[in-house]
């Protein structure tokens, strides 16, 4: 259960502070942490986390059965402008845009480990001799 979203207007840097918040979530708890999020791209990964449940629903799972198993953020096109800079001189702005792809897959089941038991040796106190 996939989704990709191509050519979003904000740098890959800023898109990673949302996409690591929300990696390795459940599907619900992806929701609330994207709902309550001040950041600009959180409205994109919320319409790409729910484009990613509509494919899995499509497949036959349910969306509190999944959690988000990976999410990447790469670079895509770059928009080139010009600028006016000092001394009469010309420059480019480099407006970068996003790739981000989102996978959804089972919730893991944490497997509970048996605790080793810790062996307690007694070991004799060292005498400290007094220097002259």
């Amino acid at each position: 259960m996939k989704a990709l979203l191509t050519n979003y207007h904000q740098s890959p840097r800023k898109v990673r502070l949302v996409a690591d918040l929300i990696r390795g979530k459940t599907v619900p708890q992806a929701r609330t942490a994207l709902s309550f999020l001040l950041q600009k791209s959180s409205d994109a990964f919320g319409k790409l986390l729910e484009s990613a449940v509509a494919n899995a629903r499509n497949s036959g799972v349910s969306a509190e059965e999944l959690m988000v198993k990976s999410v990447s953020v790469d670079k895509g096109a770059v928009m080139r402008r010009p600028r006016p800079f000092g001394r009469g001189r010309s420059g480019t702005l480099r407006k970068t845009q996003s790739i981000i792809r989102i996978e959804l897959g089972p919730v893991a089941t944490k497997v509970a480990k048996k605790k080793k038991a810790v062996k307690v040796v007694n070991k004799p106190a060292k005498k400290l001799e007094a220097r002259s």
